[in-house]
């Protein structure tokens, strides 16, 4: 064998080992977008069958359908699932990103919900206090007019008319910022206390609208974080074992984390939260439900959303994570020092 046969043989080996290599992490990527694409379509689904009252696809397998539509909608609906896969799976074979290419994606997808999610409890919580406020007061009406005061004092009208068209305009002005916004966010809850106090041993002035905004905000805070501080690895880890593990075994460790406990856990939110239109996050969203004290804020059935909102993008996190941990486990570049949180 000649020398030009020894570097032919070596080309082949390597091209193989490269072809090989991107073969499996074709099928790990197939596996997060599959994931992600599921989500998606139970999530679209979810819609069709709870707000539009088309049968959903449990008739298709023997269940009970929701409302008396044609069981035609309930292939229609399960084509969503296998159109969505399909894409899916058509994007990893169109594309040759890396892992840790799909995982940036993913995670800078992520970061746009949190973004706009962020915004829309802002806004929401501020204009639904001072509607609150001019409701109390008793000004309404002389600022919007007896009929859509009266309106107003509607949960339906509120939450169709104002929150919804807020919730949208959020969206897009999250597409034209970079600020997660949680930090205006924690500020604004310091302040909404603060006014709370001065309000109540200053002024002898408390109303119920003042405490349901630092809810409503607080709880985004400490739900829409979660997220991002997954991505930061700020949450509380018991590292007695993991500190002294090596790179490729913390890649395993958080590979199979990622996947048994947290999307599992994401699952079965979603399932058990919004499998019925009775459940947990459906039944007080599709109601516009609202607290019981009078002149209140009208956001407590967006409020059973934020554990949606949670499961949400947390799922997508773990995504980007399970990509990233089998990143590591190969020893692709450009992985996170697990100890700094720099980029290696």
């Amino acid at each position: 064998m000649t020398a030009l046969d020894n570097v032919q043989d070596g080309s082949h080996a390597t091209d193989s080992a490269y072809a090989s290599s991107a073969e499996s992490g074709r099928i790990f990527r197939l596996f997060a977008w599959t994931v992600l694409a599921l989500m998606a379509a139970f999530l679209l689904n979810n819609y069709l069958t709870y707000w539009q009252d088309l049968p959903g696809v449990a008739p298709i397998f023997g269940g009970v359908a929701n409302g008396s539509a044609p069981m035609f909608w309930s292939w229609l609906q399960l084509a969503l699932y296998v159109a969505l896969v399909a894409y899916a799976a058509s994007y990893v074979f169109r594309t040759g990103k890396t892992l840790r290419e799909d995982s940036i994606r993913i995670s800078n997808i992520n970061t746009y919900l949190i973004r706009a999610a962020f915004f829309a409890v802002l806004i929401v919580g501020l204009v639904d206090a001072a509607i609150s406020f001019l409701r109390v007061e008793g000004w309404l009406a002389s600022v919007v007019g007896d009929t859509l005061a009266e309106d107003l004092g509607k949960s339906r009208f509120r939450g169709a008319y104002v929150h919804m068209p807020l919730i949208g305009l959020s969206v897009v002005i999250a597409a034209f910022t970079r600020t997660l916004g949680f930090t205006w966010l924690a500020l604004l809850v310091v302040v909404a206390e603060l006014l709370i106090v001065i309000g109540r041993f200053v002024f002898s002035y408390e109303q119920a609208f003042l405490a349901d905004l630092v809810r409503f905000w607080y709880a985004a805070l400490f739900l829409f974080a979660s997220a991002y501080t997954l991505l930061e690895e700020g949450h509380v880890r018991v590292d007695v074992f993991y500190a002294g593990m090596a790179a490729k075994t913390k890649g395993y460790v958080n590979a199979i984390g990622s996947v048994v406990l947290g999307m599992g856990l994401c699952a079965t939110i979603l399932i058990i939260g919004m499998g019925g239109k009775q459940n947990i996050i459906n039944s007080p969203i599709i109601s516009y439900e609202v607290t019981q004290a009078g002149f209140g804020l009208y956001v407590k059935y967006l409020m059973a959303g934020f554990l949606g909102v949670f499961a949400v993008t947390m799922m997508v996190q773990f995504v980007s994570y399970f990509l990233d941990a089998i990143a590591d486990i190969r020893g692709e570049p450009g992985g996170r020092d697990h100890d700094s949180h720099t980029i290696q």
